[in-house]
């Protein structure tokens, strides 16, 4: 399973997403869009937001920290 989260550190959902993954032992990748405009640009790309968190699970873009969204997610893959 490839999870992968878009964030800035001052991100409050973000944070809230990092803790329920690593609570749920999950394992994902972190990009700071703040930092990196590459992977900036992928998310807008992926989501068409700017907003952050945008979490991608397998193909499955999910915008901010919509905890039973995700968790759909996580149980499709």
């Amino acid at each position: 399973m490839s999870v992968t989260l878009y964030s800035t550190p001052s991100c409050v959902y973000c944070r809230m997403a990092k803790d329920y993954f690593r609570q749920s032992g999950i394992s994902f990748t972190e990009y700071n869009v703040a930092s990196d405009r590459a992977k900036a640009d992928e998310m807008v790309r992926k989501s068409g937001q700017m907003g952050v968190p945008v979490i991608d699970i397998n193909g499955s873009v999910i915008i901010g920290f919509n905890k039973p969204e995700i968790d759909r997610a996580l149980r499709r893959h």
